[in-house]
């Protein structure tokens, strides 16, 4: 059904095959446009698109310098790969990203990417990362989820064991700024992640493309919220919009497209190589007219 809420427009600039300078003049210029109210990086090792052996920023490490480098946005990764970082360490870097930004973290985080994404595969094994199932990747995200909140909340140290976190005295310490806890973004759309979105997320992220798979998905995530006695309209509806600089018109098409599905937490995709004063260029073409 059609969202009937404002809209909320926000950007996402890969990091992979661009330069640290140019995201440097990008970001500082969405921080300065209201419209434009979240900005985000994404978390691959290795380029995903465009020249495969370019540069890719570690995700985090970059989201922290741009946090300081920025003052209103809220910030995220979309999403961490909970392959890539044991929790209570992911705990630690986002509580301390969350410190520097002065509480305007969303903690985006997913499984990790799917076997059939071979160009995403290869970053596992280049830098001796095991790459489990899909049972066990959600597995992992449910009790990476319950100890990372349980770290950013815990007043005394803790010890956890689970099926696939262990942990001795866990104590998380700064705290976020945001309590209890920065908003959860979750990414996925298995019907297994979405149980663990119904539990946890504030939001939730559809890649995007075929909005009416994103709308059976979503009607799913109802059901898995009645059935834990959660209010579905607690979690917002979030997905991509790729932005073509050539035919603004395709990208138009798609913001009405998604937001007539009812997802109303748009991020709009950002090719590199950027156009000058992009930021004020996609709130002029996509973000005014939608509002």
């Amino acid at each position: 059904m059609p969202t009937t809420a404002r809209p909320s427009f926000g950007i996402m600039t890969p990091p992979m095959n661009v330069a640290y300078e140019d995201l440097i003049r990008v970001w500082r210029g969405a921080d300065e446009i209201p419209a434009i109210e979240h900005a985000w990086l994404f978390d691959h090792l290795m380029p995903i698109g465009g020249d495969p052996n370019g540069p890719a920023f570690e995700g985090w490490t970059l989201l922290s310098a741009l946090a300081a480098q920025t003052q209103r946005l809220r910030i995220g990764l979309l999403v961490t790969s909970n392959r890539f970082r044991p929790p209570a360490m992911l705990a630690k870097i986002a509580a301390t990203v969350d410190v520097v930004s002065g509480g305007r973290l969303d903690f985006g985080i997913g499984a990790g990417s799917r076997p059939s994404a071979p160009i995403a595969r290869r970053e596992y094994e280049a830098h001796g990362l095991p790459f489990h199932d899909a049972e066990h990747a959600v597995g992992a995200l449910g009790e990476a989820l319950t100890v990372i909140t349980r770290l950013w909340s815990a007043d005394e140290p803790f010890d956890f064991d689970g099926d696939h976190v262990h942990l001795t005295g866990a104590f998380g310490n700064p705290k976020p700024v945001q309590q209890p806890h920065p908003p959860i973004v979750i990414g996925g759309g298995a019907t297994p992640t979405l149980r663990v979105v119904a539990r946890y997320a504030d939001v939730w992220n559809f890649q995007g493309g075929d909005m009416a798979d994103g709308i059976r998905r979503s009607a799913i995530l109802d059901r898995l919220c009645t059935e834990i006695g959660r209010d579905p309209a607690a979690i917002v509806r979030s997905t991509n919009v790729p932005v073509s600089y050539d035919r603004p018109s395709d990208t138009r098409a798609g913001i009405e497209q998604v937001m007539e599905a009812g997802f109303g937490h748009i991020v709009l995709m950002l090719p590199a190589p950027y156009l000058d004063n992009v930021a004020q260029w996609v709130t002029d073409q996509f973000i005014t007219p939608a509002c």
